[in-house]
């Protein structure tokens, strides 16, 4: 005996679409931070796209010569009784991170950071590196 139980569908809302819609099941890359980078002739210019973040919500500093950027966001809201209650909520809770390489000559002081209309803007000034390229050495092949 086959027992079929008929569920109401939403044509908006479909629990599995949903679940596989997620970058994770897509195999896309995150979405949050995305970032150019421009290079002049001094300086490198880093363009960050952070929509949704506050300015106090992200940190940018540099240790062992990476350039650190963290932000963090919570916008769910609080629900009460008399607010009604919620069928669906999408908002995003979380924190996000990305590192770059700048160099070890380069120091906090050293870079410029803005934040206006969602988009966080770095200037990194190119330093000299003086890299000593290792001595190239082959491995004698007997035979």
């Amino acid at each position: 005996m086959i027992i079929m139980m008929m569920i109401p569908r939403r044509s908006d809302f479909d629990i599995f679409d949903d679940m596989f819609r997620d970058p994770f099941f897509r195999g896309e890359s995150n979405k949050l931070m995305k970032t150019d980078i421009k290079e002049k002739d001094d300086k490198y210019l880093i363009d960050i796209d952070l929509p949704g973040y506050d300015k106090d919500n992200i940190t940018v500093d540099v240790e062992n010569g990476y350039l650190n950027i963290h932000a963090t966001t919570d916008n769910s809201k609080e629900e009460t009784e008399e607010d009604g209650k919620y069928v669906r909520q999408e908002r995003y809770v979380g924190e996000c991170s990305r590192s770059f390489y700048v160099g070890d000559d380069v120091e906090n002081d050293d870079i410029k950071a803005s934040f206006r209309n969602g988009t966080l803007k770095l200037e990194v000034p190119k330093k000299d590196q003086k890299k000593e390229l290792p001595e190239k050495k082959h491995i004698q092949i007997e035979g």
